[in-house]
């Protein structure tokens, strides 16, 4: 329905515009309102998702490359270890956890823990110094790979579970959204192929709904480079607590509804 492409154009733009400044694609946020408000069935919703990261991701990243701020050699560990990470996590999705009630509640697990430490690290930060906050290169590897599992379930890539860990270890956001938003963007390209790939041997909606996940994607990209550009106007703190708060109230929302 042509409603649903300009619902999701908008949600796209505006949900990234909030989220790009933190380093996180916004597609966190945007899977609620396809589930609940845009009626994408279950699992078809996850590819849907990756989709929209791919389309969106470009905007925030050439912004960033721009600026100079896309550097140094943390994006590339992380989608070195989230790349596989993602193939795995979609043949879990569509093999293991079809049904929506599993899949709520899997939403609910990971929004409520994820915006409730948000919140409580950004007010108490962490306080190490800039040249030990970044983990060591194994305990970097098992994260990013466990992220890349469970972001190739939920439909995110993986980088917007990322930046809430790597923040609270200390590192500064300039460094962490270049680098989560380019590995959500690498990984949500292979999680997509590898939906379209599984939906060939699968029965029921498993393909990404085509034209909705390019609508979401078209704001997206509008939304994440202006995101991208209002990052040093914006408050940090302000918009961590945000999207902290958000995060653990689509959490508790969406547990609701599995349990009722």
């Amino acid at each position: 329905m042509e409603w649903t492409i300009w619902a999701g154009f908008a949600a796209g733009l505006l949900i990234s515009t909030l989220t790009a400044p933190v380093g996180v694609s916004g597609a966190v946020f945007l899977l609620p309102v396809q589930l609940s408000v845009l009626g994408v069935p279950s699992p078809a919703v996850t590819p849907t998702n990756l989709l929209f990261n791919v389309v969106a991701g470009p905007g925030a990243l050439w912004r960033y490359r721009r600026d100079g701020a896309l550097r140094g050699t943390l994006a590339r560990r992380l989608v070195t270890w989230t790349l596989p990470g993602v193939l795995v996590g979609a043949a879990i999705r569509v093999f293991a956890l079809p049904g929506p009630g599993v899949f709520r509640l899997l939403v609910a697990a990971f929004l409520l823990p994820l915006g409730s430490w948000l919140c409580w690290r950004t007010l108490r930060p962490a306080r190490r110094r800039p040249d030990t906050a970044e983990p060591s290169s194994l305990a970097l590897a098992v994260l990013a790979l466990t992220v890349g599992v469970v972001g190739g379930i939920y439909g995110i890539g993986g980088g917007s579970l990322l930046g809430p860990v790597l923040a609270a270890r200390g590192l500064p956001m300039a460094r962490i959204a270049p680098a989560t938003l380019a590995t959500t963007f690498t990984t949500s390209v292979a999680g997509a192929a590898a939906y379209a790939v599984l939906a060939l041997a699968s029965p029921g909606p498993v393909a990404p709904d085509w034209w909705l996940g390019l609508a979401c994607g078209a704001g997206g990209l509008i939304g994440g480079y202006l995101g991208a550009r209002l990052q040093p106007h914006l408050p940090e703190t302000a918009l961590r607590l945000l999207l902290g708060a958000l995060a653990a109230a689509l959490g508790a929302l969406y547990a609701a509804q599995a349990l009722n």
